[in-house]
């Protein structure tokens, strides 16, 4: 079954953690050996050849390139031209990634159609399709900047990170959309990008959603009833998400998934953490909004971290294909796993896309 993922840091493994990322997982971690400069070293699970092993024929690929104060984990600059010399850099990654073959970049509707034609008819030669997505918006150095990225192919934005970025507020701050937030969303709005609401923190969340008519979704979230954090999503705003049309991607960080996960310590060995258990979260949202029509996955496996903060089941990316036959165990029709594995993002896209 065709697989979405949501939110892939594919030019961050490519460029900060220097993976090739058309290596065999087994090769880069026997690089990366030893080495101890970045969370997830020698424990990574993201290649293109483990993602043709998952069926993911169609992800959100992420640039990311920030200067919020405090730094955040990765790709934490001193200046909006630093960050967005970085995002630049991505973006040739990217490019150089499409002229071999891997990777094909979804501007459109009509390339979305083309893409899904080609991958059923091929799954094995034609190149993954990515929509190209910005987390966090500090590189923007002015709206201009936007603008030139939409031309670039940019098709959605999460206007935060952590801490407190130039435009808004991360997850683990307090407060309003500054007038600065404002009229960044605003020329989204016009520009006709999906607003990506992961790691706003709540007030600006909702100050967001109010100042934004366009398409929304949450690319890379879990339930904040079932893991009490600000990073999750309350239920009402999982309901403000669904009632906007947006769908909400399932986050596989094990601290996202089970209470009481304690970072750089905590094992999934120990806790037991599973795949069930993250569609635990999926679950929650499907039963609180009676529906499944605004869940699917957007995994974020490597980013920033590795196997040692992924459930113990998943060892790759590739192991992301036992969820639909986990869905059919919890009871979910065949068109109901459809919807989350690929149907519900791709809906949005239809919508979104030019």
């Amino acid at each position: 079954m065709l697989i979405f993922d949501a939110h892939l840091d594919l030019s961050l493994n490519a460029l900060e953690y220097n993976r090739d990322l058309r290596l065999p997982l087994a090769d880069l971690r026997k690089v990366e050996a030893g080495l101890t400069d970045l969370q997830g070293r020698s424990q990574g699970t993201v290649c293109f050849p483990e993602m043709r092993k998952a069926g993911i024929g169609l992800c959100v690929a992420t640039q990311i390139g920030g200067c919020m104060q405090p730094p955040g984990p990765v790709a934490s600059w001193a200046s909006p031209a630093q960050a967005w010399a970085m995002t630049q850099g991505q973006l040739a990654w990217y490019r150089a990634m499409e002229e071999v073959g891997e990777l094909a970049m979804i501007r459109t509707t009509v390339a979305l159609n083309q893409h899904l034609e080609d991958w059923a008819a091929d799954a094995e030669t034609t190149p993954i399709g990515y929509v190209l997505s910005l987390e966090g918006s500090d590189s923007i150095r002015t709206l201009a900047d936007l603008e030139t990225a939409y031309d670039d192919g940019l098709r959605a934005l999460g206007p935060a990170h952590y801490g407190q970025g130039r435009y808004a507020l991360g997850h683990d701050q307090l407060g309003p959309l500054s007038y600065e937030g404002k009229a960044l969303i605003q020329e989204m709005d016009r520009l006709g990008l999906i607003l990506d609401v992961t790691h706003l923190c709540e007030e600006t969340f909702w100050d967001a959603l109010a100042c934004f008519s366009g398409p929304v979704w949450a690319s890379h979230h879990n339930c904040r009833a079932l893991v009490n954090d600000p990073r999750q999503l309350s239920d009402d705003q999982i309901r403000a998400v669904a009632e906007r049309g947006g769908v909400i991607g399932l986050a596989m960080d094990t601290w996202m998934i089970v209470p009481g996960w304690e970072k750089r310590v905590t094992t999934p060995e120990a806790s037991g953490v599973c795949l069930d258990d993250a569609l635990k979260h999926l679950d929650h949202i499907c039963q609180l909004l009676g529906n499944a029509d605004h869940v699917g996955i957007g995994t974020d496996l490597d980013g920033g971290f590795g196997t040692e903060q992924s459930p113990k089941d998943v060892h790759s990316i590739a192991d992301i294909a036992k969820i639909p036959p986990l869905l059919r165990e919890r009871g979910f029709s065949e068109s109901e796993v459809e919807k989350v594995a690929h149907g519900n993002f791709i809906g949005l896209l239809r919508k979104a896309l030019p």
